[in-house]
């Protein structure tokens, strides 16, 4: 048994999951999830903004600590969408492995494709015909046995491209869905549909009626795609601030939560699939069995910027 450290930097969120991975399975030890919009801008002007860094490095400091009281001997920080197109992207990684000590891995779109579908069948089988859908901030991944695709669909740059009223306008979401359709492949030929990602499992706590994410009754929770339309309706006629209010919604994700919920009911409607069934097992852990497998290293003492912010 291993246990590891997995660090997402991603778009929308900085999310961590202590895991322990024995014989190919992950069992999870804690998580925890922090909205710092890393991807802020990124999608007009191809950098990481400072305030947007700031955010990370705070959640990054107590992750840190976490890590150690947990003992896990190997930490693997991936990062997606959002450093994929910064121009400053690389460098931010470095200073990442100085600072905290992480290995640190820039995934391509391929290969967040391939980890995603890895975490989601747990070194398992899943049935041939199912397509993963997973939503993240900069980008949507959309995999299937051996096919996969990325593409720029993610909430955050949606968000920013699109829905610039609050609440958005009916053009603005009109827009915003010929968009997403537009840029759905015309393959693979699905016959059921997994999601996974902070948009659909905060669509399921709502379906759930859930005053909070409470994973055991989310995973596994279905969906219909009827009902996710519509709920994307209702919510997108609704402010920031309205959204914010709504039982179970994440105050940080109130947002980006309809441009996310669009992406959704499109691919869903897309390859004609009636019902998604949500999982909690994703992108984290496929990179957990990616960091298992890193050769030992010690770590030693914490770095000098650790526990720093800013």
């Amino acid at each position: 048994m291993t246990r590891v450290g997995v660090v997402d930097l991603g778009t929308n969120s900085t999310r961590l999951l202590v895991a322990d991975v024995e014989h190919g399975k992950v069992r999870e030890v804690e998580r925890r999830l922090t909205i710092t919009r890393l991807g802020e801008g990124v999608d007009r002007r191809r950098i990481l903004l400072p305030t947007a860094l700031a955010r990370v490095r705070n959640a990054l400091g107590g992750y840190r600590r976490v890590l150690e009281e947990a003992g896990a001997e190997r930490t693997l920080a991936i990062a997606t969408s959002a450093v994929r197109d910064a121009e400053n992207g690389e460098a931010f990684l470095g200073e990442i492995e100085w600072s905290y000590g992480f290995e640190t891995r820039l995934l391509s779109g391929d290969e967040e494709a391939r980890l995603t579908f890895r975490g989601v069948s747990d070194n398992g089988e899943l049935h041939p015909e199912t397509l993963v859908i997973d939503v993240g901030g900069g980008s949507t991944e959309l995999v299937q046995s051996d096919w996969h695709r990325s593409l720029d669909l993610g909430c955050v740059r949606l968000t920013e491209r699109f829905l610039h009223s609050d609440p958005p306008t009916a053009a603005e979401l009109d827009a915003c869905r010929a968009h997403v359709r537009a840029s759905l492949p015309t393959e693979p030929e699905p016959t059921r549909a997994i999601g996974v990602a902070g948009t659909v499992t905060t669509l399921a706590v709502l379906s759930l009626g859930l005053a909070e994410e409470d994973p055991a009754l989310v995973h596994g929770h279905p969906m219909t795609t009827d009902w996710i339309e519509t709920r994307t309706e209702e919510l997108s006629a609704l402010t920031v601030s309205q959204l914010r209010d709504v039982p179970g919604m994440h105050p940080d994700r109130a947002p980006v939560i309809v441009a996310g919920a669009v992406v959704v009911t499109e691919a869903l409607r897309h390859f004609g699939l009636a019902e998604l069934t949500v999982s909690e097992r994703d992108l984290m852990h496929g990179a957990a069995l990616a960091a298992a497998e890193l050769p030992a290293r010690a770590e030693g003492p914490a770095p000098p910027g650790a526990y720093t912010c800013c």
